[in-house]
């Protein structure tokens, strides 16, 4: 699958125009001194790490499509964003301003990445300011907040002036192209997989990019279909930013994706990446995945250690096991596997929750870093057993 081409919504989009929004002239061609890939600075103040900076955390951890150059956190300057993650350095440092995060690179990066969810949804005038002044200085702009920027005409004119591109990404198209649910779904013959989770920020999408690769690791056509804006700044090449599509579209819209990547791709199973939480009071979007994707598994992500629902401290985090029978008989799919999100535990108390969970969920349990893909690839093997995975030894 080629890492030059992209989907966003339900179009198909070369690297020359990742997304279908105005600029005033192309791009100047990248010297061929430099990586293929385009550069991005990262920006995240004061949320490098936690859930509000999921976006940046992903791209910190896995993308395609841009080479991150540098993350922006003022509040964690002077290290190393992969052994601050993920206790491993990955040559990212993390700067405390714009200034700094041009200082360390060998020229300007092609992209500024705005990768953060503020509580206001909004920008602050300092974050404005920032962006005109990264415009300026020639960078592009990628930003997934419902504050759309290409609607805003000084954000517009300075894109104008400047010669570079806003890109608005979980902005949904015109409304008259937006797809109604068809039943097309039931034209989709090989399994589908949906990563949901307990809660959001969870890590629903790192564990589907971890099954997708060990899927194909071992020999089939695997296409990972994306939903939400971090998976498509990634490059993942098929999937659509439901947060911003109208509700009655969601359904029709996930559903298209899935049809045209069938027919284009022809895989021999499909992972989709959830969002939210089925019992989440605040979303609805994992609704909408449910009906559009109508899964034939599902793996579930869960943190044993948090106590309330993120955005509220009214809401205390669900049961497992009533989360597992709500999915069950909200998608009529079963919960095949339990993943977990071990963040605030250490190796014995996860080992501890590991036999715990199996015990009592009668399902296979691991934690994302550390389990083999032997085990991943049983659990799917056990309920699909169609697949052609004869040469595997599990």
């Amino acid at each position: 699958m080629s890492q030059s081409t992209n989907k966003l919504g339900s179009r198909l989009i070369t690297s020359e125009s990742l997304y279908s929004l105005p600029r005033s002239k192309a791009l100047p061609k990248p010297s061929l001194l430099r990586s293929q890939r385009e550069t991005a600075t990262v920006y995240c103040e004061g949320f490098f790490g936690e859930s509000r900076g999921k976006t940046t955390n992903g791209l910190v951890r896995e993308s395609n499509r841009f080479k991150i150059v540098s993350v922006i956190d003022s509040t964690k300057a002077g290290q190393d964003s992969g052994a601050y993650l993920y206790g491993h350095d990955n040559g990212i440092p993390i700067c405390p301003s714009l200034s700094q995060a041009i200082a360390v690179s060998d020229w300007i990066p092609d992209y500024f990445i705005y990768g953060l969810s503020p509580e206001s949804g909004r920008l602050s005038l300092v974050e404005r300011q920032l962006i005109l002044t990264a415009m300026r200085l020639g960078m592009n702009i990628i930003i997934g907040l419902h504050e759309f920027l290409t609607d805003d005409p000084e954000f517009v004119e300075a894109a104008k002036k400047n010669r570079v591109r806003i890109i608005d990404v979980i902005k949904p198209r015109p409304i008259d192209k937006l797809e109604l649910f068809s039943n097309r779904i039931q034209k989709v013959l090989c399994p589908r997989i949906l990563v949901m989770g307990t809660d959001c920020a969870i890590g629903k999408r790192t564990t589907a990019l971890a099954l997708t690769k060990v899927l194909e690791r071992y020999g089939l056509n695997v296409v990972m279909i994306t939903t939400g804006q971090t998976g498509l700044i990634q490059g993942t090449r098929y999937g659509v930013a439901l947060e911003a599509i109208p509700l009655q579209y969601c359904v029709g819209e996930l559903e298209a994706i899935i049809v045209e990547a069938y027919e284009e791709e022809g895989p021999d199973v499909f992972v989709i990446e959830g969002q939210g939480a089925l019992g989440h009071p605040c979303f609805c979007t994992s609704a909408s995945i449910i009906r559009g994707s109508q899964p034939h598994a599902v793996i579930l992500q869960h943190s044993p250690t948090r106590v309330y629902l993120s955005g509220s401290e009214q809401y205390l985090m669900p049961e497992l096991g009533s989360e597992i029978e709500l999915i069950e008989l909200f998608s009529g799919a079963p919960v095949i596997g339990i993943m977990l999100n071990s963040q605030g535990l250490d190796e014995q108390s996860i080992t501890d929750v590991i036999s715990n969970y199996t015990e009592k969920y009668h399902r296979p349990v691991a934690e994302l870093f550390t389990v083999s893909d032997e085990y991943l690839i049983e659990m799917i093997v056990n309920i699909f057993p169609e697949l052609d995975l004869d040469s595997i030894t599990v």
